[in-house]
């Protein structure tokens, strides 16, 4: 409203059912104005129930173009609930097209204290800028993100507060003392707010704590590179720190973060794991079909030029063996005891497999005079391979054949 109203302004009012109708069905200004509000703004709901039939329409149809493939913003509503009543009132609001934000109202009353201290404190941290955010990172660096509640969900602000595109909330949380829990990645953060390159100095954090590998060994595609380069980074340093004897420093890391130091498994693991010996088990497994594609074409290639250089080192490809990692069985309070593991297993399961799954089996589709004439021309490449699964069994401090259990599937490697 202009501060000296004049009748045009004040005939824009909608105020009775007549103003309603005027402005949404005849003239239709306002249903113009809701519509581009809506495909041009993030609007959030304050106090508002949506029980309008036109709006309510006006909201089916921006749902419907979301279906249809359109980009349009999600609309948002602060809205009360009854203790208990979350998921109801939840699934009413999103019929309607729209998230709710839900804040606590005791049963029976109309006390919106709740609403009023969350729009304060909202604009509290969005006044303080940068400021505001790192504070919310000194707030909750420490806490538990499993106690995290949706009357308190610190966990939402945290992310909030790390996505910042500055990165200095995320250099905040980085630098931290004492390191924030591990648990934070486990249970909270996901790959989209590792974008910042102070956050990946925490993960360094934590080089001697096994559930941080396993981890990454469960991610789907290749580890960044920038990842890669600082835990090298971090792995040599701490070598070179332990060679020099430089105590005094080791021991102000530990008491900083007592699991940034990685004992001699763990050192083993982060090599195996940067080297792209360790295959990401939570990838989608191959497909059977396209593994057959891949062989028909590497079977004519065969027919055709017979055992090339590149055949050899498609093969090899396909055939490498690679080491599984996965979370143990023993209870997270068994690790713990363990005060100086002498094996990996004792840190995790592990397994090797083939860098292509179900090869075994396609490999019998190929099978024909061609393939069974290249053998002895493809030994040496078998042989290589054998040696690659020893080497990784050394590495791994298993290569001994008396743990060999193949013969109970298999012929054994070792003809007792």
């Amino acid at each position: 409203l202009p501060e000296e109203p004049d009748d045009t302004a004040l005939n824009r009012l909608v105020v009775t059912s007549g103003d309603f109708g005027l402005a949404y069905l005849t003239e239709r200004w306002a249903a113009s104005f809701v519509s581009e509000l809506f495909r041009n703004y993030v609007v959030c709901f304050v106090g508002y129930s949506i029980n309008d039939p036109v709006l309510r329409y006006m909201m089916d149809a921006l749902a419907a173009d979301r279906m249809l493939g359109e980009a349009t913003p999600q609309a948002w509503a602060l809205g009360d609930c009854e203790p208990g009543q979350e998921h109801r009132k939840t699934i009413k609001w999103e019929a309607k097209g729209v998230t709710p934000i839900l804040y606590e109202v005791p049963a029976g009353s109309h006390n919106h204290s709740a609403l009023h201290q969350t729009l304060h404190t909202w604009a509290d941290t969005y006044r303080d800028g940068i400021q505001g955010k790192e504070r919310i990172v000194d707030n909750y660096a420490l806490e538990n993100p499993s106690d995290s509640t949706p009357q308190n969900n610190f966990v939402g602000r945290m992310l909030w507060a790390l996505s910042d595109k500055s990165g200095l909330p995320a250099k905040r949380f980085a630098d931290f003392n004492p390191a924030p829990s591990l648990d934070w990645l486990l249970e909270a953060f996901s790959d989209e707010h590792f974008q910042h390159s102070d956050l990946v100095r925490w993960l360094r954090r934590y080089l001697n704590d096994p559930r941080l590998i396993i981890w990454i060994a469960q991610r789907e595609g290749p580890l960044p590179s920038q990842w890669v380069l600082k835990t090298r980074e971090a792995l040599h340093d701490f070598a070179s720190l332990e060679r020099d004897g430089k105590t005094a420093v080791l021991d102000k890391i530990r008491s900083r973060s007592p699991k940034a130091i990685p004992g001699p498994l763990m050192r083993t693991l982060w090599r195996l794991l940067l080297s792209g010996r360790v295959k990401s088990s939570g990838r989608d497994s191959d497909s059977y079909s396209d593994l057959c594609l891949v062989l028909d074409r590497w079977k004519e290639d065969l027919k055709q030029e017979g055992v090339t250089a590149t055949l050899r080192w498609e093969l090899r490809e396909m055939l490498a063996p690679q080491v599984v990692l996965k979370k143990p069985f023993f209870r997270d309070n068994e690790a713990e005891n363990i005060d100086e593991p002498t094996q990996i297993s004792q840190l995790m399961d592990w397994e090797l497999a083939l860098t292509t799954d179900h090869l075994h089996l396609a490999l019998h589709e190929i099978a024909d005079e061609h393939w069974t004439s290249a053998l002895p021309l493809l030994l040496e490449d078998f042989q290589q391979l054998l040696r690659d699964a020893l080497d990784l069994l050394r590495e791994l401090g298993e290569a001994d054949d008396r743990k060999d259990q193949s013969y109970i599937a298999l012929p054994a490697i070792n003809s007792d």
